[in-house]
């Protein structure tokens, strides 16, 4: 019977699906999902990622592109943003989705709405990237940081 539902001879009954569900320690769902074409995998090595030109970004914010992803209802973009020397502040950042933005190097404030935090380098935040964001100011460079921004495909 195996060998025939994985031929396509026949179509199994929703019991025979849970019984071999079961027998598998699987849920019935994983044999309706296609997932050796939904996921994606990136490997970028040091220093190789995309440099992205963003049209309308902050001037001397240098965005490089660490990965993609394609598939799935998530979207992400794994940005390493290092701001050049000539950089400013810049606290009107906002977008739809959820940000987490892990700093490597510098000291900054960060201004989240209302609230301003000192950040430096092995600090996280995490926020809704809908409320205005961003460097407020820049009290020692060189400033980069990991920034993921992930939000919902429509």
């Amino acid at each position: 019977m195996l060998s025939r539902i994985e031929r396509g001879l026949v179509s199994p009954s929703v019991e025979t699906l849970e019984r071999l569900a079961l027998g598998l320690q699987v849920p019935v769902s994983r044999f309706f999902g296609d997932q050796a074409r939904r996921t994606d995998f990136c490997h970028v090595r040091a220093g190789l990622g995309l440099v992205v030109d963003r049209i309308g970004a902050v001037a001397d914010y240098r965005y490089e592109l660490l990965g993609h992803s394609l598939s799935g209802n998530l979207f992400v973009e794994p940005y390493l943003v290092t701001l050049l020397p000539q950089a400013g502040p810049y606290v009107t950042f906002q977008h739809p989705g959820l940000k987490i933005l892990y700093f490597l190097s510098g000291e900054v404030t960060y201004r989240y709405g209302a609230k301003a935090v000192e950040v430096a380098a092995g600090d996280t935040l995490l926020f809704e990237a809908t409320v205005l964001h961003g460097i407020e100011a820049i009290h020692s460079g060189p400033v980069s940081y990991l920034s993921v921004v992930s939000t919902l495909r429509e």
